[in-house]
Formats: C-alpha cells, structure tokens, sequence
C-alpha cells in the first residue's frame, strides 16, 4: 500500500470513528436494518466530496466565508437539539423492541430518513472542519495529495458500511424494550452535547 494512501486511510478512520450524531444515527437505523445501505451511501458519499474538495484546495474558501460556518453551527445545534429531544422522547415513552418483521429494512418511509442523515451530515461544522480543512491540510504535505484523498474517501465507506450492518450483531439485545430506551438516551443525550459544544464554541 503507498504511503500516501495508507496515511490517509488510517488518519480518516481516526477522525470518523469518534462518536458523534451522524455515527449514532448509522447505528440506529442499522440495528432496525432500516434502509442501511443507502444510509452508509450517503455518508460515505458526503464525506468524499468533502474530502475530494479539501484536496483539491477548496478548504481555503472557508477563510474567505466567515459566516458560513457560523450558519453551519447555530443550524447544526438547533437540529441536533430537536433530534436528540426526540430520541430522549422515545426513551421515555419505552415500548419499542427489535421486531421480526423490521429485518425486511421497511418499516420508516425512506425519504424522510434520507432526509435526516442529510442533515446530520450537512448541518455538523465539524464534518467541513475535519473533512474539507483538516484532510485537506495534510493532505498537502504528501507527495501524493490525491492517493491520500482516496485513503481517507476508503476509510470512510469502509467505516459506514461496517458500522451500518455490524449492527445487526447487536440485534437479539434490542430485542428487548430497555435496551432501545437505553440506547435513545444515549443518542439523545450525545446529541445534545454536541449541540452544546458547538453553541459554546
């Protein structure tokens, strides 16, 4: 593997593992195997125009758009407050269990579902700062900027894709009403506090 692409594949993985609000709700929904595939599509997709954007030098666009990422923050949170005001709504209420019948990945309408993974990965300022700025930075200090591109654009589908149907592992868990209600708090309650990092930012 070229140095190149083996760097940009290990620091890719490194800052998409963290958990965050785009990564919780990849897991959700694969643990309800509720459209995973176009979900980790559409993650992975995100990030490599992102990516693909920073390396080719468009991070330094931000500096010249101060707003812009003061408009991705306050969106973000609002959002990030709203969904995670959901998830906890849900652990409230409890009563949800992994049903047979979910396997089949229908269950929730898929265009609202796109809809949500659009906006948690659209609406995060960080994703711009650790894709389009960070990978784009380093990017340049390689030989290669574009075989490091591709490693990060690798890391990230191979990273969404795992998450999204490794999930279904945890499945026989969440067969069980309090294992959901323990996982919408957990989800809700990150939601929140990245909201609040980004309002106090």
């Amino acid at each position: 593997m070229p140095p190149s692409l083996f760097a940009g594949f290990a620091l890719g993985f490194s800052l998409i593992m963290a958990i965050g609000s785009q990564n919780a709700f990849v897991l959700r929904q694969g643990l309800r195997r509720q459209h995973v595939f176009w979900i980790c599509l559409i993650c992975a997709t995100s990030d490599a125009v992102l990516i693909t954007a920073g390396v080719m030098g468009f991070g330094s666009l931000a500096l010249l758009w101060p707003w812009f990422e003061q408009a991705m923050r306050w969106g973000g949170a609002v959002f990030l407050i709203w969904y995670g005001a959901r998830n906890l709504l849900a652990a409230w209420r409890g009563a949800e269990s992994l049903e047979a019948e979910n396997g089949s990945g229908v269950g929730a309408a898929l265009l609202p579902v796109l809809a949500t993974v659009l906006a948690l990965t659209w609406l995060n300022p960080h994703v711009y700062l650790d894709t389009v700025v960070l990978l784009g930075a380093i990017s340049a200090q390689y030989p290669q900027p574009l075989v490091f591109g591709l490693g990060a654009v690798l890391a990230s589908f191979t990273f969404f894709f795992t998450l999204g149907y490794g999930a279904a592992a945890l499945a026989p868990l969440f067969a069980r009403p309090r294992a959901w209600q323990v996982l919408d708090v957990l989800v809700g309650l990150t939601m929140w506090a990245i909201a609040a990092k980004l309002l106090l930012m």
